[in-house]
């Protein structure tokens, strides 16, 4: 949570500043500091092992999936697309870092490893129907095929975003109790499936071409 428009852990180290140069405390005195900053250091903690765990498991239900170290990382690279619509809505609404935008970052990097499965799998739907019919036998052709496969992902893509957004909306603009813990896990779901939208569409077809292009020999896939 936010403390007058500031984040908890700075306010704090703050005052441990203004306390240690104001105040000389005898001998067998310490002061500890409680409250909300006592449990943002405890959760600090837990995010430390929570977050490598995650992503770990994340990657290996991919491989697991694919069988394929390098269709994995291009998964992967939903993750940091994501981040960039995520950061800047945060930076929009005035939002400090804290557990419940974690929590919202850690539900967000699921969402886009399932949704960049799914574009994946349309890329090499259309990969593999055109080389089985024999159009595959240049660059150009490669990028027909990545181009018909990404085309065809674009309206299921849209509705995903669409109905995820439209489910998060009475959130962040709910008041009341709770309320501003729901809008911090929110915001970054909202902010990265917008820009993972749009640069899934762009990226992902790009990195795939560039990754069959080099198994191409002499214009044949």
């Amino acid at each position: 949570m936010d403390l007058a428009g500031r984040p908890v852990a700075d306010y704090v180290e703050e005052a441990r500043r203004a306390v240690a140069a104001a105040v000389e405390l005898p001998a067998g005195v310490r002061i500890e500091w409680a409250g909300q900053f006592k449990y943002l250091e405890r959760a600090r903690e837990r995010l430390k092992l929570v977050v490598p765990v995650t992503l770990l498991i994340v990657f290996l239900l991919l491989y697991f999936h694919t069988r394929s170290i390098a269709e994995t990382a291009i998964v992967l690279l939903a993750v940091p697309f994501s981040l960039v619509g995520a950061v800047w809505l945060l930076w929009a609404l005035d939002y400090d870092m804290s557990i419940a935008v974690w929590v919202g970052l850690i539900a967000l990097a699921g969402l886009d490893a399932e949704t960049g499965l799914i574009m994946l799998l349309y890329l090499k739907l259309s990969f593999r129907q055109w080389r089985d019919s024999g159009r595959l036998r240049s660059f150009e052709d490669l990028r027909e095929a990545i181009v018909e496969g990404a085309a065809q992902r674009i309206r299921p893509r849209l509705m995903a975003v669409a109905t995820t957004m439209i489910g998060l909306a009475p959130v962040m603009w709910s008041s009341g109790t709770g309320a501003d813990v729901m809008k911090r896990i929110a915001a970054p779901m909202v902010g990265g499936l917008v820009s993972s939208f749009l640069l899934e569409l762009v990226i992902y077809p790009a990195i795939f071409a560039t990754w069959k292009r080099s198994s191409m020999k002499d214009g044949a896939a």
